[in-house]
C-alpha cells in the first residue's frame, strides 16, 4: 500500500549537509573521463528521503544531481519498467527533485538516464508503513485502534489547525477553525526573523502500528512542498517524549508536553512548555507513541518509529537541518540510548530528571526490591541502617522512602504480569504460569526479546519447557554483590547484620518471584544488552551535545540525581571527557527550574547551529565541544529562571545519593550489571569476622565476591544501528549491523556515482565501527574511520 493511502508521506531527517547538496559535490565522483583526461562529473541518485534500504510507506523523496550542462529535461527517472519522469522537476531549491510514490514493498530499482548517456541506478527497499523496518518482527499481539484500515493499523491523517492567543488567560494553544478565524490571534517572530500568526497545523496519523503527530507553524491557504516549504518552518525538529519504562498492545497517544507526566507539585506553574516555544521559534515539532517510554521501553523500536517519523516528515515538508530531543525520566532514557544505539537522530539532547538506560537502572531496582524482601522480615535494623545500605543514607533523607517507593514504582515493570491489565490484552491472552504458560508476558524484558534474546533451553523452567520456548533473557545479576559493604567498613552496621544481609538476600526466577538463591544473568542476554544499548554504555554520545536539566530527588525519590552524575562518570570513562555534557541545577524537585526545558532549546538551537556552521576539518565529537558556547556550562539557578552562578549548586540544593551497588563498591557509573569475581579475604575488610560469620559468609560466596576494579562480565560497547531481522523477515537476536548506506551506481563503468547523502553516513552506521582500549580501565570502545 501507498504512503498516501494511509496517510501523506515522513522520512529520516537529512542534516543540513542536505541542503548544500548540490551539482558541485558530485564533482568529486566520476564514471567517465574528459578529454583533457581529468575526471568528467557523474549524475548521482540520492534518497533525501532517508537510507535507500530504509524507506517505508512507499514514498521517497529523491534528488538526481546532474552533472553540468546537463538539462533537466533531458533526463528520464524510472523506478522498475514504470516511468516517473513527471515526478520530478527543477525545484525552487535548485535541485532536481521528485517524490517517487508506489513503491513495491522489497527492493526498487530507480534509474537516472540523460539523453547524452549519463545515467545511474540505486535499489530502494521499500517497507510496509506499519512497519517493521530495522526492529525486527512485531509482536503478533496488537490490538489496532477503531478506524484502522487493516491490520497493521493504518488509518488516513488527521489535520487540524491550532492558535496561540492574545489572551493570557487562554493558557496553551485553542482550536483553530480557518473558516471563522479567531480575532485574538497572535503573532510569533522566528528564529530567522520571519513574523506570521502563530497559527500551527497538527498532523495527526498511524505508522508502525501506532500513532505520530507532527505540528509546524503553518498559514492556511498558502502551498507547502518538500522543495518550498513556507518560510516561517526554520528546518528544525523538536522530539518530545513520555515517561516511565512499560508495555503498551495496543495505540496511544503520542506524548507532547514536557515533564512527561512527572509535573512538579500542584499549584506549581509551568511559564513555558518547550513545544509551544519551539513552535514560535519555527521548529516542526513532532512525537509518536513509540517513543514513549511508559509504552515501549525498546530503543531499537523507539528508534524506528523515529526514523519514519522523520522520513514522514522529509517526505511531506522538506529536508531537516537537526534535530533536537527533550524528556524528563523515561523521556530521557528514550533521548540517551537511542542517541547511543542509533546516533544521528538527535543532533541535541536535552535531558530532564534524567536515567541513563533501564538495564542498568534495573539492577538498582532489583536490588532495593530484594532488600525490601529482607527488611520486612530481618530484626534489630533501624531505618538509618537500611537506608545505609540502600545507599540512601544521607543527611536530610527521609531515609526508608527510596528503596520501598522506587521498588513499588518500578519493579513491576519486569513481571510478566504486573503491567498486562491496562495495556490492552483480554485476560485470556496474559500469560499465568500455571494456567497460561504460553500466554503474552507484559515485561521489559520480553518486549526486547529482540535485543537480549531468550533464556537458553540449559536454564528452562518448567513452563519453558512445557511451550518449548524460552522466556526474554535477564540481564540482571546479583551474584558475589556485598550488600552494606562500606557500611560495615564504617561502623554503621554490625558485622553480624552484613552476614545476615548476604545469606538471606537471595534474588528472583524468571517470573521475578523471590528465591533463596542470588540472581544470574543470562547469557546472551547480558552480552546482547551491552551491544544493543539496552545498557547505554556512552560510547558514541560523544557525537551528540547534553543539557541535563536536574532538581533535588522528586518526594518518592524514584528519580534519583545520581543518575545524571552517573552519565557523566561514563562519559568520563569512554573520552577522558564530559565536555559535550552540561548539567543546570535548580531547587525545584526534577525541574531544577520552572524555565529550563524553555531556555535549554534555546541554548541547544545555538550549540547544534554552531556545530553545523563549523566547516572545519575537525570530527563532529571535537565539534561539539569545540563550538559549545561559552554561555553553556553547568550552573546554578534559582527555580524562577535566574541564574546564580556557574558551576553545580553543590549538595545543599541537590544532593547526589548511591546506590546498593555503589555501598557495595561499584562505581557511580554503575553499569557493571555483572561483576567480575575475587576470593574472600579477610584482609578486605575493617572489621573481624567469627570463625562462624566467616563460615557463612564462605556459605553466601561460594565463587567468591565482586571485583568492581575490573570491567563487568560481558560489557562491552554498544554497536550503533544493528538490525534485528535477516533477508527473510525472521528475528536475528541480538541484531546485526546495518552497514553502510546503499549508494547510485553509474549504469556505464566501475566507479561509484553518489548515493545516500553523507549527512545520512553522520549515522555511522556499525559497519564503519572497530574497537580500541577504552580509557580509564572501562573496556573497548568504538573507534571511526
Amino acid at each position: 500500500m501507498s504512503r498516501r493511502a494511509t496517510r501523506p508521506a515522513i522520512a529520516l531527517g537529512v542534516v543540513l549537509a542536505v541542503l548544500a547538496t548540490s551539482a558541485a559535490a558530485a564533482a568529486t565522483l566520476s564514471s567517465t573521463t574528459a578529454g583533457d583526461g581529468t575526471p568528467a562529473p557523474a549524475l548521482q541518485i540520492l534518497t533525501l528521503s532517508d537510507r535507500a534500504d530504509l524507506i517505508s510507506g512507499g514514498d521517497a523523496l529523491v534528488q538526481v544531481v546532474l552533472p553540468p550542462g546537463t538539462a533537466p529535461a533531458s533526463v528520464k527517472v524510472r523506478v522498475g519498467d514504470r516511468d516517473v519522469t513527471g515526478e520530478f522537476a527543477a525545484r525552487p531549491n535548485g535541485e532536481f527533485e521528485g517524490l517517487v510514490t508506489g513503491l513495491a514493498l522489497g527492493p526498487n530499482v530507480l534509474t537516472a538516464t540523460s539523453t547524452d548517456g549519463a545515467g545511474a541506478r540505486i535499489t530502494i527497499t521499500n517497507h510496509p508503513i506499519g512497519g517493521p523496518v530495522f526492529a525486527g518482527p512485531q509482536f503478533p499481539t496488537w490490538a489496532c485502534q477503531a478506524g484502522a484500515l487493516d491490520t497493521h493499523c493504518d488509518e488516513p491523517p488527521v489535520y487540524t489547525f491550532l492558535y496561540e492567543s492574545t489572551d493570557p488567560a487562554k493558557t496553551g494553544l485553542q482550536p483553530y477553525d480557518p473558516q471563522h478565524p479567531p480575532s485574538d490571534v497572535a503573532t510569533t517572530t522566528t528564529d530567522a526573523g520571519i513574523t506570521v500568526p502563530f497559527i500551527v497545523r497538527e498532523e495527526s496519523g498511524f505508522e508502525d502500528r501506532d500513532a505520530y503527530r507532527v505540528e509546524v507553524l503553518y498559514q492556511p491557504g498558502w502551498p507547502w512542498a518538500p522543495w518550498a516549504p513556507q518560510p516561517q518552518w526554520n528546518h528544525k525538529v523538536l522530539i518530545m517524549h513520555g515517561g516511565s519504562c512499560s508495555t503498551e498492545f495496543q495505540p496511544t497517544s503520542p506524548p507532547f508536553t514536557d515533564y512527561s507526566g512527572t509535573l512538579p507539585a500542584s499549584g506549581v506553574p509551568v511559564l513555558e512548555d518547550s513545544s509551544q516555544v519551539g513552535l514560535g521559534l519555527g521548529f516542526a515539532v513532532m512525537s509518536t507513541a513509540l517513543d514513549n517510554s511508559g509504552v515501549d521501553c525498546n530503543p531499537t523500536l523507539q528508534a524506528e518509529s523515529l526514523v519514519m517519523a522523520k522520513e514522514h516528515l522529509v517526505d511531506s515538508y522538506g529536508p531537516i537541518a537537526y534535530t533536537i530531543g527533550t524528556g524528563c525520566s523515561g523521556g530521557s532514557l528514550a533521548e540517551q540510548w537511542i542517541a547511543n544505539a542509533y546516533p544521528g537522530i538527535y543532533q541535541g539532547l536535552i535531558v530532564q530528571c534524567s536515567f541513563p538506560d533501564a538495564g542498568s537502572t534495573g539492577q538498582q531496582i532489583i536490588d532495593y526490591e530484594a532488600l525490601g524482601n529482607y527488611f520486612a522480615k530481618a530484626l534489630g535494623w533501624t531505618p538509618t541502617q537500611e537506608a545505609e545500605v540502600a545507599g540512601t543514607g544521607v543527611e536530610n533523607l527521609p531515609v526508608p522512602v527510596d528503596s520501598t517507593f522506587s521498588a513499588y514504582e518500578y519493579f513491576p515493570f519486569v513481571q510478566p504480569t504486573a503491567e498486562c491489565p491496562d495495556n490492552g490484552l483480554p485476560s485470556s491472552m496474559i500469560y499465568q504460569p500455571e494456567t497460561n504458560p504460553g500466554g503474552v508476558r507484559c515485561g521489559i524484558l520480553d518486549w526486547d526479546i529482540n535485543l537480549l534474546g531468550p533464556q537458553s533451553p540449559s536454564v528452562w523452567d518448567q513452563q519453558e519447557k512445557e511451550i518449548h520456548r524460552g522466556f526474554g533473557g535477564s540481564p540482571i545479576d546479583n551474584v558475589g554483590v556485598q550488600y552494606g559493604l562500606s557500611s560495615l567498613n564504617q561502623g554503621d552496621i554490625s558485622p553480624a547484620q552484613f552476614v545476615d544481609l548476604n545469606t538471606k538476600i537471595g534474588g528472583f526466577n524468571i517470573d521475578w518471584q523471590p528465591t533463596a538463591q542470588r540472581s544470574n544473568a543470562d547469557e546472551p542476554a547480558l552480552a546482547n544488552a551491552y551491544r544493543t544499548g539496552f545498557i547505554n554504555e556512552a560510547n558514541n554520545l560523544d557525537q551528540v551535545p547534553i543539557i541535563d536539566l536536574r532538581g533535588p530527588n522528586d518526594p518518592g525519590l524514584a528519580h534519583d540525581s545520581y543518575r545524571s552524575f552517573a552519565m557523566r562518570a561514563r562519559l568520563d570513562g569512554d573520552f577522558g571527557t564530559h565536555a559535550n555534557q552540561v548539567i543546570w541545577e535548580g531547587p525545584f524537585p526534577l525541574a531544577g527550574d520552572l524555565q529550563f526545558t524553555a531556555e535549554a532549546l534555546r541554548a541547544m538551537d545555538g550549540w547544534v547551529a554552531a556545530i553545523q556552521q563549523d566547516k572545519t576539518s575537525r570530527t563532529l565529537p571535537q565539534k561539539v565541544i569545540a563550538d559549545k558556547p561559552a554561555t553553556v556550562t553547568d550552573e546554578c539557578s534559582d527555580g524562577y529562571g535566574t541564574k546564580l552562578f556557574g558551576g553545580l549548586c553543590g549538595s545543599t540544593v541537590v544532593p547526589v545519593y548511591g546506590t546498593p551497588r555503589t555501598v557495595a563498591g561499584e562505581a557511580i557509573t554503575t553499569d557493571q550489571n555483572k561483576c567480575q569475581l575475587q576470593p574472600l579475604s579477610p584482609a578486605d575488610y575493617k572489621v573481624t569476622f567469627t570463625s562462624a560469620e566467616w563460615a557463612e559468609l564462605r556459605r553466601a560466596f561460594p565463587e567468591g565476591v565482586c571485583d568492581y576494579s575490573k570491567p563487568g562480565v560481558s560489557q562491552q560497547p554498544t554497536i550503533a544501528w544493528l538490525t534485528y531481522s535477516n533477508s527473510q523477515g525472521k528475528v536475528i537476536y541480538g541484531g546485526r549491523p546495518l552497514g553502510p548506506p546503499p549508494t547510485s551506481t553509474p549504469l556505464h563503468g566501475d566507479s561509484p556515482a553518489g548515493g545516500t547523502l553523507p549527512a545520512v553516513a553522520v549515522v555511522l552506521p556499525a559497519g564503519a565501527l572497530v574497537t580500541r582500549p577504552r580509557r580509564r580501565g572501562r573496556g573497548p570502545r568504538p573507534v571511526r574511520h
